[in-house]
């Protein structure tokens, strides 16, 4: 065999979703490479909210995934401690009309049936849970379940430790430029631009670039990037208790248009600083930052909570979300190519779902039977072998 580092998994990723399929591969024992094309959480993971969210998925697999790893991060707290910042803060979904409230209360009850805690609040106790919104909407319902955590600390805390225990070796500002293949096409390894790396497993948890690294296998996973941008304040007393966000939000989230779309999602976090989000759109790569895009999202936010109207803005940034076109990821053993498997695809919801992807990926590497039936996150859903 040629000469370079020898593993027994190999995972191309080194955001919060790699981080977690890491470090569950390390606690189940295997010496685990992370490479990764720039450094940990630059990607994705660096753009993101750190939101482990219940409270936005439709009753189905997805949802299944989100409750699994709701419980799991609870669980990872005791493995990192307190500085990733986890907080079980709650979410407030707001329906700003009668009408539109309704439709949260239709949505929240088929929720209820597949396990998710969720509470209708209106009037004096929706004031009571947040002070400071706009007492003119007309109801909203309350999802205890919903958590917060910080995702560059928590990736970079899940791989330090596995750094420091002897089972995972880090390449950052390495570009995987290949897979390696051996008979029936069975993976070997990566060609880094550096050297080879071997493994008889390789975790594709490559975000936006998922679909480029599964192109290198011969196979098609079509993940595409969707911008987005977020907002942030100059640090505050406690304004903001939980993530408050409009009933448009989810329809947003699971909108195919390519174009813009945008839903006032607002949230505190420990330092004091307020992010606002919510936008979406297909553009590519294009990483220009579009002041009309923050303005409307200022404005959404007021409607939300108009105390904010004199606070400053600190910062804005941008990122773009790995997004399939079913709006599902792609998690699991690939059939078409023995020793591959996808971590990918989240789009919005990799931070939540991070901790169930890892933790079934390492129960799919070891042979054992997975928490959750993985066949609807399969990869060859979207078609066969390239030829």
């Amino acid at each position: 065999m040629p000469s370079g580092q020898n593993y027994d998994a190999i995972v191309i990723g080194a955001g919060v979703v790699g981080a977690c399929c890491a470090h569950y591969l390390a606690e189940a024992g295997l010496c685990v490479g992370v490479v990764d094309r720039g450094s940990v959480a630059a990607g994705t993971t660096g753009a993101g909210e750190g939101n482990i969210l219940v409270s936005d998925k439709e009753p189905g697999a997805e949802l299944d995934l989100a409750l699994l790893s709701q419980r799991l991060w609870t669980e990872l707290i005791d493995v990192i401690g307190s500085a990733c910042e986890l907080e079980a803060k709650g979410g407030i979904a707001v329906g700003y009309d009668p009408s539109t409230f309704e439709h949260l209360q239709q949505f929240a009850a088929k929720q209820r049936d597949s396990g998710v805690i969720a509470t209708e609040v209106t009037g004096g106790d929706l004031l009571a849970l947040e002070p400071h919104l706009n007492p003119e909407v007309a109801g909203a319902i309350y999802y205890p379940q919903d958590m917060q955590t910080q995702p560059m600390l928590a990736a970079a805390h899940l791989i330090a430790r596995g750094v420091r225990v002897g089972r995972i070796t880090l390449h950052t500002n390495t570009d995987v430029v290949g897979i390696r293949q051996g008979d029936g096409g069975a993976v070997t390894g990566v060609e880094t631009a550096r050297e080879t790396l071997w493994a008889p497993i390789v975790v594709n948890a490559a975000g936006t670039w998922g679909g480029q690294i599964a192109a290198m296998a011969g196979v098609e996973v079509p993940i595409l990037p969707r911008r987005g941008f977020i907002l942030v304040t100059e640090p505050l007393p406690t304004t903001v208790h939980r993530k408050v966000y409009s009933a448009q939000y989810v329809a947003n989230v699971a909108s195919d248009e390519a174009s813009l779309q945008t839903a006032a999602v607002v949230e505190g976090t420990e330092s004091g600083t307020i992010l606002i989000g919510a936008s979406r759109e297909r553009v590519g790569f294009d990483r220009t930052r579009d002041w009309s895009i923050v303005s409307t999202l200022a404005a959404q936010a007021l409607q939300l909570f108009p105390v904010l109207e004199k606070v400053a803005l600190m910062r804005t940034y941008g990122g773009f979300r790995p997004y399939c076109p079913d709006h599902m990821p792609v998690i699991g053993p690939d059939a078409r190519v023995p020793g591959l498997l996808h971590a990918c695809g989240h789009e919005g919801a990799g931070v939540g779902l991070a901790a169930a992807t890892g933790h079934v990926i390492a129960q799919s590497v070891m042979g054992q039977t997975t928490s959750i039936d993985l066949q609807p996150f399969a990869a060859e859903r979207f078609g066969a072998l390239h030829v």
